[in-house]
């Protein structure tokens, strides 16, 4: 199973790669399939239907709006964050849905988009999408989102690398162990193998713009973040904090009167907050690998461009493509999803990732960058997915921010050492799995089970 820096970072749309963008891509190719099909003219009538987590908290992760609009013919990374207010009220209004942009059906949200409670076998987060006629069935498609916006089709499952690409790399690797025995055979840096896989996909030119223009969106992000304030949507009354504190560190002469270290953890702070209100917001933003997950790697990429005097563009090639091979070894060997092992998959991930990144543009050794992200995955097991109000915005927003500080923790430990430790990331990254499986299923993104239970509404 060959996968790119590019399936791990995408840019997309908030709350959720899983709930919001997987679903709105599942929706926007099964109407671009219905086109190609040459049925789409004879669609009177479309029924979504949501089984399992995608039903369970998918109101508060806007899965419902995010199926309408893929069935719209809307991308996640293409659509203006803007427009999606009008599109869904006109919709509402009129009871008229524009499938594919272009055929006009009618749709009624109470009738044609079904939460079921109940789940399907391969993945907690399932959806079946069916197009009839006056006649009877014209088109019926299953579709799991697997975390990070990858989808899977039902006649894809048990195939290898279920739809992902299938690509000769030159430096294929399954595991920590095989990637950092290429690094040691090849005298390769983990960014430096990441490259040279990515070249078989597009030349090294397009692998930079594109992961410079990856960074421009996080960072873009960050900044809408910082600017924005008043209270997130969703009914829980969170306020925005990003707009008042970076305005506090603005305003502070000199640093944090303990010394330095703790005034650059505000602003990794900061950059957090401010990606993940934003992603609760329903902006736009990066997965990175997730969107709960989306402000982990942002932060800890701002920290070190803001913080080292000599940080450049190649900083950020470098810190995105290492960042990637952890996440890819996330991905192989346990998941990413937090319908599927809780929030260690999501957090735990990005937070492994981030270290991976910073370890590698600071000049660490292969087996520091391993151990760097071994750290930070190991100190985040058993993290549960509780969202409170099925909403990705407690405890999500500062989870990421203290996630971010953890990453850069772990590097500094790492660093310190010569690479040799007592547990690998493999073992961890199967300890994740592992633990995952044995999780209850109220506490993988249900909101039914931990602190989405825990907090009462006055």
């Amino acid at each position: 199973m060959a996968i790119s820096v590019f399936d791990l970072f995408k840019i997309g749309i908030g709350p959720s790669s899983s709930h919001t963008v997987g679903p709105m891509r599942a929706a926007a190719t099964f109407a671009q399939a219905l086109r190609e099909q040459g049925v789409l003219a004879q669609v009177s009538r479309v029924e979504v239907r949501l089984y399992g987590s995608l039903s369970a908290t998918g109101v508060g992760h806007a899965t419902d709006r995010a199926c309408l609009l893929g069935l719209m013919g809307e991308w996640p990374d293409q659509i203006d964050p803007q427009s999606i207010e009008p599109l869904i009220a006109q919709l509402q209004q009129s009871q008229v849905l524009m499938l594919d942009g272009s055929r006009a059906i009618p749709f009624d949200c109470a009738t044609d988009l079904l939460l079921l409670d109940e789940s399907l076998p391969y993945h907690p987060n399932a959806m079946t999408l069916e197009a009839s006629s006056a006649t009877g069935s014209l088109l019926q498609q299953t579709y799991y989102s697997v975390g990070g916006g990858f989808i899977v089709e039902a006649a894809q499952v048990g195939e290898a690398g279920n739809g992902a690409e299938q690509v000769q790399l030159p430096y294929d690797f399954d595991s920590a162990a095989e990637l950092l025995a290429l690094c040691k055979q090849h005298q390769l840096r983990v960014s430096q193998v990441m490259m040279a896989n990515e070249l078989a996909w597009r030349e090294e030119a397009e692998v930079r713009s594109g992961l410079l223009k990856l960074w421009a969106a996080m960072r873009e992000c960050v900044d809408n973040g910082l600017r924005n304030e008043g209270i997130l949507p969703g009914g829980l009354k969170v306020k925005r904090r990003a707009a008042k504190l970076h305005r506090s560190l603005q305003e502070l002469g000199k640093p944090n009167v303990i010394g330095s270290t703790l005034s650059a953890m505000e602003w990794v702070n900061l950059f957090a907050l401010a990606v993940n209100e934003e992603n609760a917001a329903g902006g736009r933003m990066v997965t990175a690998p997730t969107n709960g997950a989306a402000g982990i790697i942002p932060a800890v990429l701002h920290y070190y461009m803001k913080f080292n005097p000599d940080a450049c563009d190649n900083d950020v090639v470098d810190f995105l493509l290492s960042a990637a091979a952890v996440g890819i070894l996330c991905k192989k060997n346990a998941s990413i999803s937090g319908a599927e092992v809780g929030c260690q998959g999501e957090v735990g991930s990005a937070c492994a990732m981030a270290a991976a990144g910073l370890a590698d543009v600071l000049g660490a050794t292969p087996m520091q960058v391993e151990n760097a992200a071994e750290i930070a995955l190991e100190h985040n097991l058993g993290l549960t997915c509780d969202p409170v109000g099925g909403l990705v915005q407690v405890p999500c927003i500062e989870r990421n921010a203290i996630a971010a500080v953890k990453a850069i923790n772990a590097v500094q430990m790492a660093l310190r050492g010569d690479g040799e430790h007592f547990i690998s990331l493999d073992r961890v990254i199967r300890t994740m799995r592992d633990t995952g499986a044995d999780m209850h299923a109220n506490y993988k993104e249900t909101s039914r089970g931990g602190l989405a239970v825990a907090f009462v509404e006055c």
